[in-house]
This record gives C-alpha cells, structure tokens and sequence, in this order.
C-alpha cells in the first residue's frame, strides 16, 4: 500500500488529449491573429509612407517646374530675339532718316532768303579764303573723334562690369541670328545713336536758321561781283549808301555752290557741328569716365575737346566764312543741343549727379 501511494504521489499528473488540442488549437489561431493584426499594421505603415513619399515626390516635381517655368519666363522677358532687334533698329533708322532727310533737301534743293545789301558795307567786302577747318577735318572731328571715345569708353566699362559681376549679369540679353551680342555693343550702339541723333537736331536747327534769314556772308562782294539791274556794279559812286535788292551776280572764278553758299552766313555751321560734339563729348566723360588712376586726365580731355571747338569757331571768322555774330549763334545752337538731349537721356546712361553733384552729397 505504501508502494502503490508513494508512486501515485511522485507520478505528474497529464491532462487528457482532447484538451490539450483545444488549448493548442486555441494558441495557434490567436497566434495567427496576432500575426495577422501586426502584419496589417505593418503594411498600412507602408502603405501611408509610400503615399507620403510619392506626395513629397510630386510636390518637389512641381516646385521644380514651376521654378524651370519662371527662369524660362524671365530669360525670355531679358531676351531680345531676331524680330525685336530688327524692329527697335529699324525704328531707330526711321526716327534718324525723319530728321536727317530735311537737311538732305535743304542742302540739294534749298533755296536762301534773297536779301538785299549796302553797297558800302564794309562787312560784306572782305576777301574769299579757304577754310582754315576744311570738311574733311570737321568730320574727323565731328564722327571719328566722337566713336571712337564712346567706343574706347564702352568697351572698358563693360570689361569692369564683367569682372565685377562675375558672370551673374541681370542686365537684359540680345540675341540675334543665334549670337549673344555682347553687352559692350549694346551700350556703343545706344550712346553712338543719340549722339547721332543729337548732331542731326543741331544741323538741322541750324540749317532752317540759315535758309530763313539769308545773311550774307563776308566775302560776298568778291564771290559774287554783283552787276545791277542799271549795268552799274558797286565800284559806282552813285551806288554808295544805296540799299541793293535787284543784282545779279556775275561770278566770276565762283562755282555754283559758292554762289548759293554766300547767302547762308548766320549761324555758323561748322560752330554748331563742333560745339555740340565736343561740349557733348566732355559731358559725356563727366557721366561715363570712371577711372580713378588719374583725376586730371579727365579735365584734360574735356578741355581739349571744348577748345577744338572753340578754335573752329574763332577759325570762321579768321577766314571770313561768317560774322562774329554768326559764329556765337552756332556755338549757343550746339552747346544747348547737346545740354538738351543730354539732360533727356536715362539716368542710367547719363548720370547727371555726376556732371554737377548735389550739395548734400558732397557733404
């Protein structure tokens, strides 16, 4: 009996076998729950950082677009393509023509005010001369000397420009037959054109002046050797003090040209031409000249320039071209011309705080 008791004390006690598959069976499905609750979570996690990431995705697409949209927009504003830059250069060539073909007309068709004259008029008997300032030398001074400073100017300004930018220039591009036409170009084309611009207004003006008033010149009884309605000449005495309106002018040794050139004495041409040149060119190195390696080489260049013109001027009277009068009028036309259309210019391309700075800022 103790025998039997003690082994049934220290033999384990085992469940049955239905219900240890019940409990195993149990386990196993709420593991299989388990397993399918966590592998839902886990691919709805992915799921929504997917859809994060492709949102992401496509918001940085479309800021990329938007971004390349806006470059390609302004690119295309700064840019002037083939059609613009015809357009603006023919407009200009139009605007130049309207004022420059008035002074072709006047000088091939143009026909002076008949004025009349006093026979003993001391001013009117002085004798023909060449020109001191021939036109040769007034182009040199009114065309070459002109473009080639603005031209100098540009070029060395654009250089600095180009430095100082280090290729990150805003300023607006020029693009013609598939060439990016430099900048330095662009600023000679613009200064060179209103100062073209500019010399046309001046001679202009001053040519109505001269085909309106018909003063004669100095030398215009030893041009024109005038013979009377009466055969007299003004060598007769019964010609002095006596105002002369009928005449004709016998000419002699005297081309056409002079003939019709004696009549336009006021104002001065070649004065005017010059004045507006120079007195441009020395306003012009006021605003543009910005090199400070010498402060007196830009005043020596722009009195050399204003007394060019004041030699040419002073050289008409000397040869007996004009009155003094004449002469001062020509100067005052070119000076104000070129004061004009200066003053008119962006401040960007003239920079009148330059020519004469405000007090405030000198202080």
């Amino acid at each position: 009996m103790s025998n039997e008791s003690s082994v049934s004390e220290t033999t384990p006690l085992r469940r049955p076998p239905s219900e240890l598959s019940a409990e195993s069976e149990a386990n196993v499905a709420n593991t299989r729950q388990s397993t399918t609750v966590v592998s839902l979570v886990d691919n709805n996690n992915h799921s929504s950082n997917n859809n994060h990431y492709s949102s992401l995705v496509e918001v940085r697409l479309q800021a990329a677009e938007e971004t390349q949209q806006q470059q390609q927009q302004q690119q295309g504003e700064n840019m002037d393509t083939n059609k613009r830059i015809l357009c603006r250069v023919g407009l200009d060539i139009l605007i130049l023509l309207c004022v420059g073909f008035p002074i072709l007309l006047f000088f091939l068709l143009g026909d002076p005010y008949k004025r009349g004259f006093f026979c003993d008029d001391e001013s009117l008997r002085h004798p023909f001369h060449e020109s001191t300032v021939r036109n040769w030398m007034l182009y040199f001074i009114g065309v070459l000397i002109p473009v080639g400073v603005i031209l100098t100017v540009e070029v060395l300004i654009s250089r600095h420009k180009a430095k100082r930018d280090n290729g990150n220039a805003t300023s607006r591009r020029y693009v013609f037959m598939g060439y990016e036409l430099p900048n330095w170009l662009i600023e000679c084309y613009k200064k060179v054109g209103i100062y073209g611009f500019g010399a046309a207004v001046s001679q202009l003006t001053t040519d109505i002046a001269k085909y309106s008033i018909g003063r004669l010149r100095p030398h215009f009884i030893a041009v024109c050797q005038p013979v009377l309605a009466d055969g007299s000449t003004c060598d007769d005495p019964q010609n002095a003090n006596k105002y002369i309106q009928e005449f004709t002018c016998r000419g002699l040794g005297s081309s056409a040209r002079m003939l019709k050139e004696m009549r336009l004495s006021f104002p001065s041409g070649h004065s005017s031409f010059t004045f507006f040149a120079m007195v441009y060119m020395a306003l012009y190195l006021q605003a543009r000249m910005t090199w400070h390696g010498s402060k007196l080489l830009r005043h020596l260049l722009q009195f050399m320039f204003i007394m060019i013109a004041w030699y040419t001027a002073l050289s008409r009277v000397s040869d007996y071209k004009h009155h003094w009068s004449d002469v001062l009028a020509g100067a005052l036309i070119g000076s104000t011309c070129a004061l004009v259309v200066s003053y008119c210019l962006p401040k960007n391309w003239f920079n009148w705080h330059t020519v004469w700075p405000a007090k405030g800022k000198e202080q």
